[in-house]
């Protein structure tokens, strides 16, 4: 899979990086950084690229739920879901959501939607997705990038071990999402053990009854 998604940045390059980053991104974006400075691709090239790729794809959700963002509440239950969840955001942290956003692992796609649904103006979002978008693209395609230059200090054949350092590189960021994951699924334990308690007493006394 990480060899196929890397053959796929060297054949068709900044097409792939594009639809990537309107997607998603993150994991491909830094892959490409890596091989921007394998010399596949330009550095220059990645940032602008996945800058394109991610403010459009923003823009595209944010006006998405502006149009059709009270019908996709009733058709997809993962999104209508993570709504409350992004509104106590949203109400916390008001127009900030909007710049994070695309840092915030499994809001990536459904916060700009729930903006679009909000009353905040398109031309708030416009630049404020603007700047996020720039900051993304730098962060994540120098994260690619620096990678390669250090294992450069420690190699003296960075190419003869490409592979290694690719499947080594997607290993860390598996790592960095299991962290994650396994942080919410704390944070949502009194949660779920509350919601056990109250199923146990509503049981218990439908029983008595």
């Amino acid at each position: 899979m990480v060899q196929h998604f890397q053959q796929l940045l060297i054949d068709y390059g900044y097409w792939v990086l594009f639809i990537g980053t309107f997607l998603e991104g993150e994991t491909i974006l830094i892959m490409a950084g890596f091989l921007a400075f394998q010399g596949y691709l330009q550095i220059t090239g990645v940032v602008v690229t996945a800058f394109v790729g991610s403010f459009l794809g923003d823009q595209f959700y944010f006006y998405l739920g502006r149009l059709k963002g009270r019908a996709l509440l009733k058709r997809f239950h993962g999104i209508a879901r993570k709504f409350r969840q992004a509104l106590k955001m949203i109400e916390k942290y008001g127009v900030l959501v909007a710049f994070v956003s695309r840092f915030t692992y499994g809001f990536r796609i459904v916060l700009p939607i729930i903006l679009g649904i909000t009353s905040l103006a398109p031309r708030t979002f416009f630049l404020i997705n603007l700047s996020s978008a720039l900051l993304w693209s730098v962060i994540f395609s120098l994260a690619g990038f620096l990678f390669g230059k250090s294992a450069a200090l420690f190699l003296d054949d960075v190419g003869k071990y490409e592979h290694y350092l690719i499947f080594l590189l997607m290993g860390l960021m598996m790592s960095a999402w299991l962290i994650h994951f396994f942080h919410a699924w704390n944070m949502k334990k009194p949660a779920r053990m509350r919601l056990a308690r109250m199923r146990e007493f509503h049981t218990t006394h439908l029983d008595r009854s």
